[in-house]
């Protein structure tokens, strides 16, 4: 069961936008569940340059089933040009918790 979850990372520019994108995620049962972290300090190579800014971090809980249409969902409505999506495995966790977002994301299954 935990090979079917994955924990995807997302970051965002402002608190707005990171509660939105976590909302809809969960309205639309790509993910059963997403964190929303920050302020955190992000320091990033962009077109050639050394760039430091503020970002809040998305951690959705989804299964890699989902990851697909999670990922084009935020490519599409996030404001960065080249936004975050990394999908990580999930190698254990608390068989209740796991069987509780496959549950979830099973009631919309992709």
């Amino acid at each position: 069961m935990s090979a079917e979850v994955v924990v995807v990372l997302v970051t965002a520019p402002n608190r707005e936008e990171a509660e939105r994108l976590a909302s809809q995620l969960v309205e639309q049962r790509l993910a059963a569940c997403v964190n929303v972290a920050g302020p955190i300090r992000s320091i990033y190579e962009w077109e050639g340059k050394t760039e430091r800014s503020e970002e809040w971090l998305l951690i959705a809980k989804t299964s890699r089933a989902h990851f697909a249409a999670l990922r084009d969902f935020v490519e599409h409505h996030h404001s960065y040009q080249v936004p975050e999506v990394l999908a990580l495995p999930v190698q254990e966790g608390s068989p209740p918790y796991l069987a509780w977002v496959l549950q979830v994301l099973g009631r919309n299954a992709r």
